[in-house]
């Protein structure tokens, strides 16, 4: 019985430590909005409904965090499949364009520049 648990430990160890756990994933779906801001606004946009279209998610779709048992979380294998990974890589990108989007205001309509004399 203590055998089967060193095992058991030790695999669960090695898991966390390949790359490949629940929590390393999760976190790697999560990404900056900042590399979004040097894209003009039209093209942001398109990109964000094309992704959406693609994986079919939300266009508000926003990364997934799931609760593993306390503590266990960097050492459970992700099991997912490629297709949910991906779909989970996608959401994080339509997270970060969307606070890009926000952030520079695009979804609004443009502002009127035109002078005026008061009165």
């Amino acid at each position: 019985m203590r055998w089967n648990i060193m095992v058991l430990a030790s695999c669960l160890a090695m898991t966390g430590c390949m790359g490949a756990s629940i929590a390393e994933r999760q976190d790697a779906n999560v990404q900056s909005s900042l590399q979004y801001d040097t894209v003009p606004c039209d093209q942001l946009l398109a990109q964000r409904n094309g992704l959406a279209q693609q994986y079919h998610l939300s266009q508000n779709a926003k990364p997934s965090f799931s609760n593993p048992a306390m503590g266990f979380g960097p050492f459970i294998p992700d099991l997912s499949s490629k297709t949910k990974r991906d779909a989970d890589m996608a959401s994080g990108k339509i997270d970060a364009m969307n606070r890009s989007i926000d952030r520079r205001e695009c979804d609004k309509p443009a502002k009127k520049n035109t002078l005026a004399l008061p009165g």
